[in-house]
């Protein structure tokens, strides 16, 4: 891991890591939930209605394991939702830096996405490998886009709800 990584919004440090690290090894008995909000206070990781952030704790520890850099202990129970925690395939893209003028990339195509498409599943690797708060479930009706450069590089990627 990077000496600062951003996951789940929240700035991890090495140390950080070391902590968690520390707590698993301390306390075998300790399941996710109770671990999570261990961190949380001791992070002082709250939202602004003062409540722990509990989910976003336990993301980011599921995102850590996924990495490799811990072992969580085993899920208690099954997910009452299997399809919210699913993985998406992972898909092949050009993932390489873009340094360049708006100018140079284009023109820039705009895609309305469709489910199930290869474009769909895309959208849905990229959601999940570079947003910060990872895939989720949409609420709701909604269009998705992806933008690519001329070279069909993926650049941004978006979905607007509908109003009904």
């Amino acid at each position: 891991m990077q000496h600062n990584a951003i996951i789940q919004g929240r700035s991890l440090s090495t140390k950080d890591l070391a902590e968690i690290r520390t707590l698993l090894v301390e306390h075998p008995s300790w399941n996710r939930t109770r671990l999570s909000q261990e961190l949380c206070g001791r992070w002082e990781w709250r939202n602004q209605a003062g409540r722990i952030k509990d989910m976003a704790c336990r993301t980011l520890l599921l995102k850590l394991q996924d990495r490799g850099l811990i072992e969580l202990p085993a899920r208690q129970c099954p997910s009452v939702n299997g399809l919210r925690n699913r993985r998406p395939v992972v898909v092949a893209h050009d993932a390489s830096p873009c340094h360049a003028s708006l100018d140079a990339l284009g023109p820039l195509r705009v895609e309305r996405v469709t489910p199930g498409s290869p474009q769909g599943r895309l959208f849905q690797c990229l959601l999940q490998g570079y947003h910060y708060l990872g895939q989720r479930n949409c609420v709701g009706e909604n269009l998705k886009f992806l933008v690519s450069d001329w070279h069909g590089r993926p650049l941004a990627w978006t979905y607007v709800g509908i109003a009904r």
